[in-house]
């Protein structure tokens, strides 16, 4: 069983509270001595009083028997508080046997409640931490244990009074239902901290199929209209057959490069998770939670790409046979990098769905910076089966609207009023995006 950050002695568990520093065990020996030494003190060692106690009479502890097993209930206390949490149940086995020593001591006829509260303080502790049913078996034996006294006291013809033990049982209960209340907790938040890390996990497969899909999607495009081009002039104009093919090959080695640097990087994550010797890194749930905050992906998976890329995006796909026309307007300036990287995918893959759907020669790329948002226009005038927001039966739609729910925009798509395809998409702006930087291009 691994030490808690309390008993560790790492720095972590230095910055924690001194209460909490303390161990279960060494807070029921403190409890159990003080209950314990307190009457010693009071009715043996303090001068002779007025005040007298029936649970512990002035000369109880005369006999040397008696003085004797009060000595050993001492040693099997400070034993089983030692042994509380590597060996619980061997711990709390000393400690119900020490009180009922402490008991026959004093030649008390029941236990007092303030005896019993180290066992109970150890209940509480075996109910929060270990499984119900060891809980419930700790419980049970803590409950046995008064019918005994019960029992002696009838046996000895002590009727009157009212016993304790009806009292002592509810405090029994009762630490028994705040301890299975802070497990149940515990593994409530343990749920919530799995629930989030797999959420995370999610999140990033998702985008990193996006990101797949949208390299792939355009990179494959731009090479079938290229083949296309080069087969139908492969005869006439050797050329500019030489020429696609050219291009479909630069294009095909820069996807493939693209993929062995994203695969490259997955690999690598998965071996720092996986740890120096192959086996996977244990998680503690707060170790989880962090992670579950921190960026989902590292840098290397992330492309540096942008809507500074949206030239270059044009000039390949002009060159592969559909003319792009690129309008800018307001003022250009630095955007957050996943503001640019998915503003530049939404223009990718509506360009790559101008090419692979619509039949268009042509379509306008239009990219407007407002004061408080990035506007994005991609239209064509094509007659081909252009996918509408309803009957797309890809993902580059899925994946565009799911990059701007992300940052909160919104996205429409489908027939434009004068023909053609429409793709629309506003992106909000943080703050700092809005007044702090400097205009790039006048």
């Amino acid at each position: 069983m691994s030490a808690s950050p309390a008993s560790s002695g790492s720095p972590a568990s230095s910055s924690l509270p001194l209460l909490k520093r303390i161990t279960p065990g060494l807070w029921v020996g403190l409890v159990w001595f003080v209950a314990a030494v307190e009457p010693i003190v009071e009715y043996v060692l303090m001068p002779p009083s007025r005040k007298y106690s029936l649970s512990y009479p002035r000369h109880g502890l005369d006999p040397l028997s008696a003085r004797l097993l009060l000595a050993i209930a001492f040693v099997m206390i400070m034993a089983g508080s030692a042994q509380l949490r590597r060996r619980t149940t061997v711990g709390y086995g000393l400690l119900l046997t020490g009180t009922v020593f402490s008991a026959v001591a004093w030649r008390q006829h029941e236990i007092p409640p303030v005896q019993y509260l180290g066992v109970d303080i150890a209940l509480c502790y075996i109910a929060a931490t270990r499984p119900r049913r060891t809980s419930l078996i700790a419980a049970a034996a803590a409950l046995a244990t008064l019918p005994c006294y019960l029992a002696l006291r009838l046996g000895l013809g002590e009727h009157d009074g009212v016993g304790s033990d009806p009292y002592i049982a509810l405090i029994v209960v009762i630490a028994w239902l705040v301890g299975n209340s802070i497990r149940q907790s515990r593994l409530h938040t343990e749920e919530l901290h799995a629930r989030a890390a797999a959420q995370a996990v999610t999140a990033e497969r998702l985008r990193i199929a996006r990101e797949m899909h949208d390299t792939v999607a355009h990179s494959i495009g731009i090479i079938a209209l290229q083949a296309g081009a080069a087969a139908r002039v492969i005869e006439t104009q050797p050329d500019r057959a030489r020429e696609a093919m050219l291009t479909v090959e630069k294009t095909g080695r820069e996807t493939l490069a693209g993929l062995r640097r994203m695969l490259g990087a997955l690999r690598q994550a998965d071996r720092e998770d996986q740890g120096p010797v192959g086996r996977t890194t244990a998680r503690t749930p707060a170790r989880t939670a962090e992670a579950a905050r921190e960026p989902a992906a590292p840098a290397s998976l992330r492309p540096a790409v942008g809507l500074a890329d949206v030239e270059r995006l044009a000039a390949t796909t002009t060159a592969a046979g559909v003319r792009v026309e690129v309008r800018w307007q307001g003022r250009r300036r630095p955007l957050p990098p996943d503001l640019d990287l998915a503003a530049f995918r939404i223009v990718q893959e509506s360009v790559t769905n101008v090419v692979r759907h619509s039949g268009a020669d042509s379509c306008r790329v239009s990219v407007d910076y407002r004061d408080d948002e990035l506007a994005i226009e991609v239209r064509d005038r094509g007659k081909g089966p252009a996918p509408d927001a309803g009957h797309d039966t890809g993902y580059g739609l899925v994946g565009m609207r799911e990059r701007i729910a992300l940052l909160h925009g919104d996205f429409t798509a489908g027939p434009g009023t004068d023909g053609g395809f429409r793709v629309a998409a506003r992106l909000p702006l943080p703050a700092d995006a809005r007044t702090r930087w400097p205009t790039l291009l006048p």
